[in-house]
């Protein structure tokens, strides 16, 4: 069907930051989506807004947002190659990446409404499979204050859930008892990062300790599988003059050699079945390093790809990782999303849907995992914004009957 009429303003997100929401009209059906942001954000992300600026990325989509009306909501890639064509430059600098996602999400929402199916099923009309939820128990880094873990993530994920809700109820339960634990061991409140982690001020091994632990309780408790996992999001460690890592809470300074072998004795210690960005952005052969010895752990690249489909073809040449995330904003719109997921999942990859640390209230993210055919989502665990995609995934459950996917 074809899109009828199309309006963007600013909006905030969860943290407070402006971000472009979009209104796209098909059918007589209204969709709407608002563009995310990151803390932590790889170098080679599109750019989100034109001049930095979300006043004037609004203001000038008045001069081309004619060249939207009558597109095809449904031809993602039409879409893409008309925001690409008024664009002209690599990364949306001139128009804005928050521009090119709200407008192609809100599209793809407003389709879905007229034809009265979920999104997924826009996406890809036979989507079946659900991820796994992967939840952020600790948060540190650029997510959290100063006197959190430099790890940025301490996830856990319920890959021996039953189905999607009984995977929600398992990482609500490790999340709570990571705050009891929490509240014996430190004589003080401990808050929450933007995520809705716990935020301590302890070590990162210390972190760990206290989700290993928690996990074991609720294992223990249900009987059902859950593993760990961490972002250690090392561009936020690396220091590119003196070409090392820095731990603040243990002021530890590791070359990379040591990064290597820290994070490799990380995942022996607590059976972390997923490592995300354990080096820099650039580090493809170090990267390859880490997936040749961990034979039992998911290499992910986050940074390292931005969901760029280039990227990750170089990262497939030197048999980087195992794993990618997959965030649509960094990319722009659905389309190049979706041509990023579909090469890493040719490629013997397993794809995570992952929100962002300035999330909003929206649940498309829910709609990416299953359209795209994503093992996990990377979601958060408590907190508006986080459980408006675990409340989505429920919802696509029921609406498409879905099965939870194979384990990653």
């Amino acid at each position: 069907m074809q899109i009828q009429d199309v309006r963007v303003r600013v909006c905030y997100n969860g943290r407070g930051d402006p971000g472009i929401e979009a209104d796209v009209v098909v059918g007589g059906r209204l969709g709407r989506a608002l563009a995310p942001s990151g803390a932590s954000r790889g170098s080679n992300e599109a750019v989100p807004f034109a001049g930095d600026d979300p006043a004037k990325t609004v203001s000038q989509f008045k001069g081309f947002s004619a060249k939207i009306i009558g597109l095809e909501a449904s031809d993602f890639q039409g879409m893409t190659k008309t925001l690409r064509k008024i664009d002209g430059t690599k990364n949306y600098s001139k128009i804005g990446g928050s521009l090119a996602y709200a407008v192609s999400v809100a599209a793809a929402e407003a389709e879905a409404g007229a034809r009265g199916v979920p999104i997924c099923r826009v996406i890809y009309p036979l989507s079946y499979a659900l991820p796994f939820p992967l939840g952020n128990m600790i948060g540190g880094g650029k997510h959290a204050s100063d006197l959190s873990p430099a790890i940025q993530e301490v996830l856990v994920s319920p890959v021996g859930a039953k189905n999607a809700r009984h995977a929600v109820e398992l990482n609500f339960k490790v999340h709570k008892a990571v705050g009891k634990r929490l509240s014996k061991i430190l004589p003080y409140p401990v808050g929450k990062g933007d995520e809705g982690g716990w935020s301590p001020g302890l070590t990162d091994s210390e972190a760990l300790q206290v989700v290993y632990d928690s996990v074991k309780e609720v294992h223990d408790e249900s009987g059902a599988t859950l593993k760990m996992g961490a972002d250690i999001a090392a561009d936020s460690l690396y220091d590119p003059k003196k070409k090392s890592y820095y731990y603040r809470t243990t002021k530890k300074t590791l070359s990379r050699e040591e990064q290597i072998s820290f994070v490799s004795e990380l995942c022996d210690k607590y059976g972390l079945f997923y490592l995300e960005d354990p080096l820099h952005e650039d580090d493809f052969e170090g990267y390859a390093e880490l997936r040749g010895a961990l034979k039992h752990t998911l290499v992910v690249g986050d940074d390292l790809y931005t969901t760029d489909v280039g990227r990750l073809k170089v990262g497939v040449s030197k048999r980087s990782t195992s794993g990618v995330v997959m965030k649509v904003n960094q990319v722009g719109t659905l389309w190049e999303a979706q041509e990023f997921s579909k090469l890493a999942r040719k490629t013997g990859h397993v794809v995570a849907a992952s929100h962002r640390s300035g999330d909003n209230e929206g649940g498309h993210l829910a709609h990416f995992a299953v359209g795209f055919g994503c093992a996990l989502m990377k979601c958060g665990v408590l907190g508006g914004e986080r459980t408006t995609k675990l409340n989505e995934l429920l919802r696509i459950e029921a609406s498409i009957h879905g099965k939870m996917a194979s384990p990653p």
